[in-house]
């Protein structure tokens, strides 16, 4: 028999040796077998991981194992999205050149990666802040330059008063910034931008494709993109505020033209033209318009602020009634860069021009009526009303739908004529912008410009990419080093010769994360991009990640694929045919007295709800579980669980139990008994090599009960986890695996009772081989030594996967539960074509029966066929 405890200390650095050494995780593009490409999503090196990060590595890993054992030539690829501010600001605060924290960081987590024992093509490793990485990223941009699809433009952008950078608007959470938490600020500064807009309708429209992504981020990228079907609308003057505005109309899109009988106002974008031109000669709108630019740009944080207006004494005419005039107001809500900068507030059907309205006194005219509701007593109080109706005080709309009262307005304008233009046009809208990609940082790809004075922003010359980062900075002031840095500044100009100075932003590394995938493709260093690979390897079979991505990463690589498309470097539209959103690992947090927060291991937990510091047995605060994070110490290291455990055993608690998209709660009750549970999968094998058949050994003509009950199990359970597998439900696989386990189990206590045959001895061994199979991709060095002990040369993660024989699949019995007087008391197992006799004498003949009717003959039994059975007794 095999030794009776499975030592994984000794197991999992000895298998993961010999895997390194054979390079047996090593994708080849030339490999005839079908593709299968899964990744996820790859992580900033910022120190150390913990078992919190491992969950979406491990998921990946199994379905990359699996696709191995079914005949695929399997990538599973990492890399390190390696640039950005933190090691910036590491090397400020701890006088550390970026680089140095960068990859000392790398070759940390490189180590506990290896630790988790992922199936890796480490071959294929990339970082994006490596030369060789980031110089096709800078070809791309000059292609992107040459295509149209990079610009420079002035414009308003988000300032991070901490990071000291520009924020995309995706960038900007709740008013702040993404990274550090700071209230944004506005500029305006001459940026580098993408033209993420020009594909926005084609990025809309292809979400409809994607229906192996989760409906939540589809919804979510639907509405960020955010296409709307309005009407532009020319709204004259007044003759007196023509005069004093010198400009004779103000032209508005909307969505709801419908609902233009119900206009109290018209507002202007604080950076409006219209606006600017009346600050100019008012010092209380300048003012006012300072005061607006004080938070970010994006759409949720100007939408969701405080309201606020300067009454700018214009009226325009209504375009539907020439003796109705509203006023014209610059708002602080109102965004120049959707639509045209100005909108007309109808209260009753907008909730925040309703509090606009309340809040400057303006009236409130509701157009559109709820079913049921009477036009004669119908108001809007406090919260507007915007769902559907039909139309009333909205004279030759009244009575009409919505839909068809905005089909009207758009034909009656389109008619009018103001200065020789329609006074209503129809027009699509999106909330999309484009990507401002410059960061006025050190520590990311630098954007391949050079500045002359006389020729403008020139490209630089591809046979001098990649331009490097200089090793030799400062951080010993705010600001961006790479403007002090003159060596490196300031250089010729490639086109004149004249003195120029290099583009000193960088590129957010967002950009470095939105085509990576591609450059896994290709297995040449020196050609980063292969059109071919990507053909060969593209799109991403299977992707897994955070929800937190769903928009700025995932949209930003789909953006990226077409781009490229549109410039002949690819031919793949979609980088990842399938996406998966993993839920988080949490674990409680502790405390003590003094407010510090504490490791798991500097706590022992008493089993009552009550925790003690291991070193002083003061009592510990235990708080809810939360994501592990290191600035709360919640948080468990691979080394420790490896070291105490085993590293199986953490990638079984993280597969077990909880549904994958959710998240889990790393507990000690719940990672001991996955080291039980691993533990009986060990002894199980060996009863096997013990009780079966030699390796080899030919099957016996027949089989008894026992052998045949655990045949059907063996390659059930082959079938079942299979499709589980397949569908990412890696709980209810590992839950399969427990059940096999229980009829294993009482297949070999029945061997040891003496009902051993050749039958069931042949039924033993194929058990412990499915077995050890089976749970391969999910506990990988288990079944290693489990594949070993059986006596099969070779490896376990290259053996294949078991098929399931169809006969056995093909039950003949039929499970019927039981119940009397109303209440479950048992199950019976019976033929598939046993008649309603038949099953009734059965039910009758059970002893949990018996002892329940006590003696007394049944009231009543009735038999559904193949549901269920009631006993009325």
């Amino acid at each position: 028999m095999t030794a009776e405890r499975y030592n994984a200390r000794d197991a999992e650095p000895r298998w993961q040796k010999i895997w390194r050494e054979r390079g047996i995780f090593r994708a080849r593009n030339d490999d005839p077998r079908p593709k299968f490409f899964v990744m996820e999503m790859f992580p900033y090196p910022s120190g150390r991981i913990h078992i919190g990060h491992g969950r979406n590595y491990v998921m990946g890993d199994v379905l990359a194992r699996y696709k191995r054992m079914r005949g695929y030539n399997v990538l599973h690829p990492m890399g390190w999205d390696a640039f950005g501010l933190p090691a910036e600001n590491a090397a400020i605060e701890r006088g550390i050149h970026p680089k140095e924290w960068t990859y000392e960081n790398i070759a940390s987590m490189k180590e506990q990666l290896e630790l988790l024992g992922l199936s890796l093509d480490w071959d294929r490793e990339v970082a994006t802040c490596d030369p060789s990485y980031y110089v096709e990223q800078q070809r791309i941009f000059l292609d992107f330059l040459e295509a149209g699809l990079a610009y420079r433009k002035e414009s308003e952008v988000n300032w991070d008063p901490i990071d000291n950078t520009v924020l995309a608007n995706e960038q900007v959470i709740d008013g702040r910034g993404w990274r550090s938490g700071a209230v944004v600020e506005r500029r305006k500064l001459s940026q580098w931008f993408f033209r993420i807009t020009h594909f926005a309708q084609e990025l809309l429209d292809a979400l409809d494709t994607l229906d192996r992504w989760p409906d939540r981020v589809r919804l979510m990228q639907r509405n960020w993109i955010g296409r709307s079907e309005g009407l532009e609308v020319l709204f004259e003057l007044s003759k007196d505020s023509a005069k004093a505005a010198g400009t004779q109309t103000v032209k508005v899109y909307t969505t709801r033209p419908d609902t233009l009988f119900g206009a109290s106002f018209l507002a202007l974008s604080p950076d409006h033209p219209l606006a600017t031109a009346l600050a100019a000669g008012n010092e209380k709108l300048s003012a006012f318009i300072a005061e607006c630019k004080k938070g970010g740009t994006s759409a949720e944080v100007i939408e969701t602020q405080e309201k606020m207006g300067y009454d700018t004494g214009l009226k325009v005419v209504h375009p539907l009634d020439e003796t109705m005039t509203l006023p014209v107001y610059v708002a602080n809500f109102v965004l120049m860069d959707y639509g045209t900068g100005a909108i007309f507030g109808c209260p009753a059907h907008d909730q925040r021009d309703l509090d606009f309205a309340r809040k400057y006194h303006l009236s409130v005219t509701p157009v559109v009526l709820p079913p049921g509701a009477d036009p004669a007593t119908f108001t809007v109080d406090d919260i507007a009303y915007d769902g559907e109706g039909t139309l009333f005080n909205s004279r030759f709309m009244d009575a009409m739908s919505v839909e068809d009262a905005k089909e009207a307005v758009a034909r009656r304008l389109e008619r009018f004529r103001v200065d020789g233009e329609p006074q209503g046009t129809r027009r699509v809208n999106f909330r999309l912008r484009d990507w401002g990609i410059s960061r006025q940082r050190y520590w990311g790809c630098p954007i391949p410009v050079i500045h002359c004075e006389a020729c403008g922003p020139v490209p630089v010359p591809r046979d001098q990419l990649p331009v490097m980062l200089p090793d030799d900075v400062s951080f010993d002031r705010p600001g961006n080093p790479l403007d002090r840095n003159k060596a490196w500044r300031n250089v010729p100009c490639p086109k004149c010769g004249a003195p120029a100075h290099r583009e000193t932003d960088t590129m957010d590394t967002f950009v470095d994360s939105s085509w990576y995938f591609l450059r896994y493709a290709s297995a040449n260093v020196d050609k980063p991009l292969d059109k071919a690979a990507v053909a060969h390897w593209l799109p991403v079979d299977q992707y897994i990640g955070g929800i937190e991505h769903a928009i700025l990463h995932l949209l930003y690589s789909r953006f990226f694929t077409r781009a490229l498309k549109a410039c002949g470097r690819v031919d793949i539209t979609e980088p990842f045919a399938g996406l998966f959103t993993q839920g988080m690992i949490v674990h409680e947090t502790y405390k003590d007295h003094a407010g510090r927060w504490l490791f798991p291991e500097e706590v022992k937990l008493l089993g009552t709800g009550k925790a003690v510091k291991v070193d002083t047995g003061e009592d510990v605060v235990v708080g809810a579980p939360e994501k592990m994070s290191k600035s709360k110490r919640n948080v468990v290291s691979p080394e420790v669980v490896a070291d105490t455990y085993g590293v199986d055993c953490a990638r079984w608690f993280m597969l077990s139990d909880t549904p994958p998209e959710r998240d889990s709660e790393w507990t000690p009750a719940g990672i001991e008994g996955a080291w039980r549970f691993v533990q009986r999968v060990w002894r199980l094998v060996g009863e096997a090599v013990e009780l079966g058949t030699p390796a080899g050994a030919p099957m016996p003509e027949a089989f008894g009960p026992e052998a045949l009950a655990l045949r059907r199990a063996s390659h059930g359970l082959a079938a079942t986890v299979a499709d589980d597998v397949e569908r990412l439900r890696f709980n209810v696989a590992v839950a399969h695996v427990h059940e096999f386990a229980n009829v294993f189990g009482q297949a070999v206590a029945a061997a040891r009772a003496g009902a051993a045959d050749a039958g069931l001895a042949f039924a033993l061994r194929e058990a412990g081989d499915i077995l050890a199979r089976v749970v391969g991709p999910m506990v990988p060095h288990l079944a290693e030594e489990c594949w070993a002990v059986l006596g099969h040369e070779g490896l376990a993660a290259e053996a294949a996967w078991p098929e399931a024989d169809p006969a056995l699949l093909v039950r003949n019995t039929i499970t019927l539960p039981i119940q009397i007087n109303g209440r479950k008391r048992d199950d019976i197992e019976v033929p598939r074509e046993a008649t309603p006799a038949e099953v009734e004498a059965a039910v009758l003949a059970m002893e949990s029966v018996q002892r329940a009717l006590d003696g007394r003959p049944p009231k009543r039994i009735i038999v559904v066929p193949q549901r269920i059975v009631n006993v009325v007794a």
